[in-house]
């Protein structure tokens, strides 16, 4: 559980000491409420911003300390179309999101001289747990067919199919690439 701040630092040794220097971090935990602002409690808001920006924040420093020393690394965040267009349904997810992309652009100036790539990946609409409301839920059958019309490819995305864009980021391919983020939206965002 990312949210469990004490937790991180010591998973990350224990990984380091077993496994060898993490080169590449994929940030990739997400939580999500499903209520409108009047209806999100405050333990609501910070659930999703520990456990979708807070425990990224803490994740990246601590493996950019070994990664620093070694002057070589790769930080990979998965944010959210989410995090660029407004929402009144998850108000702390877009904002947690939004946080993510900002902190993927601040840690890549920073580590940029010490030759770590941050960039992030920012899924459109996608069939996981996280989307069962919008995909299954009748009440919500009006805004499924809104998000698959306003999407140009006309349906969610799979799981695999962030895979390329994520198999990129961690490649040499993508040495020179920092403080960018890749949509995967099926063209999404573009509407």
């Amino acid at each position: 559980d990312v949210a469990r701040r004490a937790e991180l630092k010591p998973a990350l040794a224990s990984i380091e000491r077993e496994l060898g220097p993490i080169d590449i971090l994929v940030n990739n935990a997400a939580f999500a409420v499903l209520k409108s602002l009047l209806e999100h409690t405050e333990e609501d808001w910070d659930s999703v911003i520990e456990t979708d920006l807070t425990a990224c924040f803490l994740l990246s420093k601590y493996a950019a300390q070994s990664m620093v020393q070694r002057r070589a690394g790769k930080i990979i965040n998965v944010a959210s179309v989410g995090g660029y267009k407004g929402t009144p349904i998850y108000p702390s997810y877009g904002v947690s999101k939004g946080g993510l992309l900002q902190l993927t652009r601040c840690l890549a100036i920073e580590l940029a001289s010490y030759n770590i790539q941050v960039n992030s990946l920012a899924p459109g609409w996608t069939t996981t747990d996280m989307t069962d409301w919008i995909r299954n839920d009748p009440q919500y059958a009006a805004v499924k067919q809104e998000m698959i019309t306003r999407t140009p490819a006309g349906r969610f995305a799979e799981p695999e199919e962030m895979a390329g864009a994520a198999v990129f980021l961690a490649a040499q391919a993508s040495d020179f690439v920092t403080g960018a983020d890749i949509i995967v939206d099926g063209g999404f965002f573009i509407r």
